[in-house]
């Protein structure tokens, strides 16, 4: 089991910054590999992947077009922190932002499926103002 709780989420203008946090816990975070991952859910659309990283490889990164260059995902291995450093933002990032894993990938990068993912955070909420 791993257990995510997501922190950070907020209100800022076009053009902030924002950072957000999810704290993952659970033994089998220590002995298997996984996919993290940040989705986000806008009101009236589909949750979408923004972003993957590898649990065995913090320079296996993937960003879908929309947040390429703005985001960064990274991870903190001592403390089991998933980073999402956001810049640049606009208004059309506003969304319920989630962090997911999914255990035991295959080789490659990960990707944004949300049915590979099995574990999800409550999410943290992000408004972007005009």
């Amino acid at each position: 089991q791993v257990q995510l709780v997501e922190s950070g989420g907020g209100s800022v203008q076009a053009g902030g910054s924002l950072r957000l946090s999810c704290a993952a816990s659970g033994a089998q975070l220590s002995s298997v590999n996984h996919c993290m991952a940040w989705f986000r859910e806008a009101p009236g659309k589909e949750r979408e992947g923004v972003a993957t990283i590898r649990t065995d490889n913090d320079n296996a990164y993937y960003y879908v077009d929309s947040v390429r260059g703005r985001f960064t995902i990274s991870r903190d291995r001592a403390q089991n922190t998933l980073y999402l450093q956001m810049n640049i933002l606009n208004p059309e990032d506003t969304a319920m932002y989630y962090c997911a894993a999914a255990p035991r990938p295959s080789a490659g990068l990960c990707d944004t499926r949300r049915v590979r993912y099995v574990y999800w955070g409550q999410g943290t909420q992000v408004n972007v103002s005009a």
